[in-house]
């Protein structure tokens, strides 16, 4: 389920509105692929105008009850279902489906950060691999410039200038590896240098490999859960041709780089004392729920026995967030309704004392505020009949009567309409009062 499921305040959104609307808008690039930037720009907006007036407009009814209805089914069917679930769990009260969902945030919070001692010792054993590594080079490049020639002319110069600046760079390494562990020293309060023969060493070496195959493990990890979420939502009622092909392409990407990462862990999990078991691409595909993916059991914690990772406890968990969704749902669309039938009341009567104050003032204004009026209004005795429809809803909870509005400012259909002609068409209207006319 995606992460909108659990936040509060959201209702039943999706937070995919604007995905749908620019999809939609697709269809324009035929038409304005070879189109000037004027006619280009002119032809998105002449689609986004009729989009709002004709569509966007005339489903606002229609989407209101569209999700009122399905909120009321979510708690009806929840109402049935949850208690069977929680009985099944032993869950016997549904805060602890909400503690479940704590411990899961917990969880993954937990995962953001590493151990700040762990880290410093594993910094510490890598720079003294590193400076162990920089000593090898500099003994090895100061025993090149003590090597005797049994001539010695141009290419010899040559070639000592060049030892000569290999053996500075080789020495500014070492020195700068020296530094930085010295530094690490002071941090790890130590009082002496760790040897491969140190327990400590030893320790921070099997630290640093179990790192490197952990690191591989949760980016497996990560693309499979992934993978998982994406073939749940794809198997999802509700979810239309077009978001199913966007994530068939979008699993087609992450098999490319499940691929990668298997690799990637394989190679680290042989590195480790004792080696882990390698994995085949066969064995990865199959998971299909969190509470099968036997490779979590190998991860900083297992969480493949938790209660939020295992398929009914997250059916129990998924439903009674959707539940609490569609109450927050329900209430926002009960504010909603009543001020679209408030809309309805005040911007029709509006729209009508504006045309007549305009009918004597200024003429072509009256005749666009009734286009608007025409416009709106075609689409009026539809939404009258939707609103019907959603109080007749079994479990409305809503009323129709109309608000209201908190907004008084100028402009607002609250208040009585006050004509003002814009300056630019002053002139043509006193043109339009000559005897001779224009």
């Amino acid at each position: 389920m995606p992460t909108t499921g659990y936040v509060t305040g959201l209702g039943l959104e999706d937070l995919e509105g604007c995905e749908w609307t620019f999809s939609k808008s697709n269809m324009l690039a035929p038409a304005t692929h070879y189109a000037s930037v004027f006619h280009h720009h002119q032809a998105i907006l002449g689609y986004f105008e009729h989009n709002n007036e004709f569509e966007i407009y005339h489903n606002l009814t229609m989407f209101l009850y569209n999700n009122y209805k399905q909120a009321l089914d979510i708690l009806y069917d929840g109402q049935t279902v949850l208690p069977h679930l929680m009985q099944e769990l032993s869950v016997t009260d549904e805060s602890e489906l909400k503690a479940w969902l704590e411990n899961e945030r917990a969880y993954l919070l937990s995962r953001t950060h590493e151990p700040e001692q762990e880290t410093l010792q594993m910094e510490y054993w890598q720079k003294l691999v590193n400076l162990s590594t920089s000593k090898k080079e500099l003994d090895g490049t100061a025993w090149s410039m003590t090597m005797p020639g049994s001539s010695f002319g141009q290419a010899d110069i040559s070639m000592i200038v060049r030892l000569e600046t290999a053996c500075h760079h080789t020495l500014e390494n070492y020195k700068k590896d020296l530094k930085i562990m010295h530094e690490l020293e002071m941090k790890l309060g130590m009082d002496k240098c760790w040897q491969p023969e140190d327990i400590e060493w030893q320790n921070a070496g099997w630290l640093v490999a179990n790192r490197k195959f952990q690191l591989a493990l949760d980016m497996l990890e990560g693309l499979i859960v992934a993978r998982i979420f994406e073939l749940s939502k794809m198997n999802r009622a509700g979810t239309g041709y077009k978001m199913q092909k966007h994530i068939g392409k979008a699993l087609q990407v992450q098999s490319a780089a499940i691929h990668m990462a298997l690799d990637c862990y394989n190679l680290t999990a042989h590195a480790l004392s004792p080696p882990c078991p390698a994995l085949k691409w066969e064995d990865v595909v199959e998971y299909v729920f969190l509470a099968d993916f036997e490779l979590l059991c190998d991860a900083h914690k297992d969480i493949s026995q938790h209660p939020w990772a295992t398929p009914s406890s997250r059916h129990a968990m998924d439903l009674y967030f959707k539940m609490c969704h569609a109450r927050e749902e329900i209430k926002h669309l009960n504010v909603e309704i009543r001020c679209v039938a408030t809309y309805l009341q005040d911007g029709r009567h509006y729209l009508e004392e504006c045309e007549m104050l305009l009918c004597t003032l200024h003429p072509g204004l009256a005749h666009q505020v009734q286009i608007l009026q025409n416009t709106h209004g075609c689409f009026l005795d539809h939404h009258c009949q939707q609103l019907r429809d959603i109080t007749g809803l079994p479990g409305f909870s809503g009323t129709l009567i109309p608000g209201q509005a908190l907004y008084n400012g100028p402009g607002e259909s609250t208040l009585s309409p006050s004509v003002q002609v814009p300056h630019n068409y002053v002139p043509l209207l006193l043109m339009s009062h000559w005897p001779w006319g224009l």
